[in-house]
């Protein structure tokens, strides 16, 4: 039996795969099965409860729109907002996930391989990095980058590849001295090919675990810094902006919040589900 194989057969990772695969689904299909765009404002919808309907347009029998999960303060229908969300927060968090990884690894091979000063300073970023707590670290940066998206992704990339540094630097510290690499170092082999060939290949699976575990990270986060309203536009619709719409209107209309919260952690729960089968099949020592 294969690692996909096993990995399907592992309760955890099965149902966080299917349940991540339905909130890619819906964000791909988001233009087929929203209700309208996003963006869409119907002043004479305001605060509309779930399962209402906006008044008729004057001069015309068909009934107003439905909406299945209510309006917010200006009138935009939340379930379109909530699937188009999905597009935005899914695709900050695989953007920072790759760079974060990105950054990480490259740091971690060359720290783990060459040693020496290089070394020493990445040890350093690493110790430099963990001694911030990281919200009010990225808080300070969006405040001097002015938010955005571009932005946010830096900043998430930020607080993810120190994991994967440390990891891979660990592997490749026990792995440059064993006997295979010694062999294609006396073939003549140069760093590069070592390093790309025979030693990174030999890192990946514990990172893909991380990755896991550090797209849930970086989705909170999004929506964490968007709440607070220096993440993304606010009139972008991600789930962290309508948080942030929706927190002067627990009381009245509470469904404003709630919708994007059950959103962020239907999806954070997919992913760690996810991790944890993976943590589970790929690493031996995890196994019952």
């Amino acid at each position: 039996m294969n690692t996909w194989e096993r990995l399907l057969h592992t309760k955890p990772a099965r149902r966080g795969l299917l349940m991540l695969l339905l909130v890619i689904a819906a964000a791909l299909a988001a233009p087929l099965i929203s209700p309208t765009s996003p963006d869409h404002l119907d002043p004479g919808a305001r605060l509309l409860a779930p399962l209402s309907r906006s008044a008729a347009q004057p001069d015309t029998h068909h009934p107003g729109m439905l909406h299945l999960l209510g309006t917010d303060s200006v009138g935009r229908d939340t379930l379109s907002r909530l699937i188009y969300g999905s597009r935005l927060s899914l695709a900050v968090g695989f953007a920072a996930v790759l760079l974060g990884a990105l950054i990480g690894t490259l740091l971690g091979v060359i720290s783990g391989f060459f040693g020496g000063i290089i070394e020493a300073v990445t040890g350093w970023l690493i110790d430099v990095q963990l001694s911030f707590p990281f919200l009010l670290l990225a808080i300070f940066l969006l405040g001097a980058l002015g938010g955005g998206k571009t932005a946010v992704i830096c900043v998430l990339a930020l607080a993810t590849w120190v994991n994967y540094a440390r990891i891979v630097r660990s592997q490749v510290l026990s792995i440059r001295n064993q006997g295979y690499v010694e062999a294609a170092r006396a073939a003549g082999a140069g760093s590069m090919r070592i390093i790309f060939i025979h030693i990174l290949p030999n890192t990946l699976t514990p990172l893909f675990v991380v990755a896991s575990f550090s797209m849930a990270q970086a989705i909170l986060t999004e929506a964490s810094l968007s709440f607070t309203g220096l993440g993304l536009d606010p009139a972008t619709p991600s789930w962290g902006t309508m948080l942030n719409d929706g927190r002067d209107y627990l009381l009245s209309a509470w469904w404003i919040s709630t919708m994007p919260g059950l959103a962020i952690g239907f999806t954070v729960l997919a992913v760690l589900m996810l991790g944890e089968g993976m943590r589970e099949v790929l690493d031996p020592k995890a196994a019952p």
